[in-house]
């Protein structure tokens, strides 16, 4: 009887997190929005070594502000470090407009009331000082010492949403959440939709971090999601959440106020998923799955099967990341005649266990499998080592390269962050694009770990 467990991590601590923190969720999805800079309210390391992470991942310079807090305002509050950050950004800054002030851990812990200051200063500092302004500051809870960076991202995507959606007159389009994705797959995603000839309203809009350098020295990134877009998002025909866990908070509210209907999933990673997002425009709008798309399917089945029976059947794999990725690339896996063996998820979300994808794996699976939840890197590590787990490849980000790199076992680096791989940013996961660049990548690292172990080779000479 094959078996596949959904369990916590059988230890105190953690060992290399696979995660960083909610305030890293915020600041991310706050990077989509045009005329928009945040505002960390914390120590200015809530900021420095999230937006370093970015930075690394993205390769591209971007606003964002800490409110610097020390040793007096954790003692007697902070709250007038917010009220100076404020002023100093929009004197800095003419072309803001939408401030979000991003809690964290510290300022939590010592009950700073963000909500109250935001009265306040509407009250006071913009009536004043700046009354032909439009601002807008929107407080955002993340405390660290709860959930991820990835429920972060999902509190921040709802809190945007929810501060702006008017309702008005129907506009006739989709509004397409994408979850925490790269630049390619923002262009990847908004191929599809123009293949069927969709008008969405893409939240949040970063394809434009794929920036260019341009003659007149403008080398600052930034999202191109405007405040319009999200006025306008309660007039939507439906809300399309590619992730159960990145942005289906923000479909349930508008879902809830605004009578918008709600698609969650699934991550439209591989074949199925992505002919079942498809589908599910087909549903919502009636527009035909038009057949340049299904020409551009079968390219991606034609990549596969060029090498999925012959280099990938059976190669066992353990997956790490952000939920939603690790489980629609568990299920392309499958698909590709693969075995995941170990999923790694990096944070304690009581919810996995009852998520319809885990239960279906579980009924489906007919090898071995083990899901951890609140999952660190050590366990990847430790079963490698000294546990016996036979892997043939490991998929995840860039910080899990020194386990591949001691334990020999070849990585394709996918999810957030990657930075050890050039240009990776630019390359889609989702779709038939992502499906066709997913699947040589994998093979294209088993064929480089084959030469270099010299395991099989020839087998590259007759292929």
């Amino acid at each position: 009887m094959m078996t596949c467990d959904v369990k916590a991590k059988d230890r105190i601590g953690t060992i290399n997190p696979i995660f960083t923190c909610q305030p890293a969720g915020a600041q991310y999805a706050s990077i989509g929005i045009k005329d928009c800079i945040g505002i960390v309210h914390g120590g200015q390391g809530c900021v420095m070594f999230v937006r370093l992470l970015i930075s690394q991942h993205l390769k591209e310079s971007f606003e964002i502000a800490s409110s610097s807090v020390h040793e007096d305002g954790a003692v007697f509050g902070a709250l007038d470090r917010v009220e100076t950050a404020v002023d100093v950004l929009l004197m800095r800054y003419p072309h803001v407009k939408v401030i979000p002030i991003i809690t964290t851990c510290s300022t939590e812990v010592i009950g700073d009331d963000i909500d109250g200051v935001i009265t306040k200063l509407e009250e006071e500092l913009l009536a004043v000082k700046y009354p032909d302004r439009e601002v807008h500051l929107i407080p955002i809870h993340t405390p660290s010492f709860v959930g991820s960076m990835v429920s972060g991202y999902d509190v921040a995507v709802r809190d945007f949403v929810k501060a702006f959606a008017a309702k008005s007159e129907p506009n006739g389009k989709i509004n397409l959440i994408t979850g925490w994705v790269n630049p390619g797959d923002v262009t990847a995603l908004k191929h599809l939709l123009a293949e069927m000839e969709i008008d969405a309203t893409v939240l949040f809009e970063i394809e434009a971090f794929d920036s260019p350098l341009m003659p007149d020295k403008s080398a600052v990134s930034h999202g191109d999601t405007t405040i319009a877009d999200l006025i306008d998002t309660a007039n939507a025909t439906a809300t399309v959440a590619l992730n159960r866990y990145e942005g289906a908070k923000a479909a349930q509210f508008l879902e809830k106020k605004f009578k918008v209907p709600a698609v969650i999933g699934p991550t439209p990673i591989g074949i199925r998923n992505t002919d079942t997002f498809l589908k599910s425009l087909q549903t919502l709008t009636g527009k035909p799955i038009p057949q340049s798309l299904v020409r551009e399917r079968g390219i991606a089945i034609d990549a596969i099967t060029d090498v999925a029976h012959m280099f990938l059947a059976d190669k066992k794999v353990a997956i790490f990341g952000n939920p939603d990725l690790v489980i629609g690339l568990a299920e392309f896996c499958l698909d590709l005649e693969m075995k995941p063996v170990l999923l790694l998820l990096g944070d304690d979300n009581a919810g996995y266990a009852e998520d319809p994808r885990i239960k279906a794996l579980q009924d489906n699976v007919s090898h071995e499998m083990e899901i951890i939840t609140n999952a660190d890197l050590w366990d990847l590590e430790d079963r490698i080592k000294n546990k016996g787990l036979e892997l043939d490849l490991i998929l995840g980000h860039s910080k899990g390269r020194f386990v591949s790199i001691d334990t020999g076992v070849p990585m394709v680096r996918v999810g957030f962050p990657t930075f050890d791989r050039a240009g990776l940013f630019r390359h889609p996961v989702v779709g038939y694009a992502g499906a066709t660049w997913l699947v040589e990548q994998i093979a294209n690292t088993l064929f480089t770990d084959m030469e270099y172990k010299k395991n099989k080779e020839w087998l590259l000479n007759v292929w």
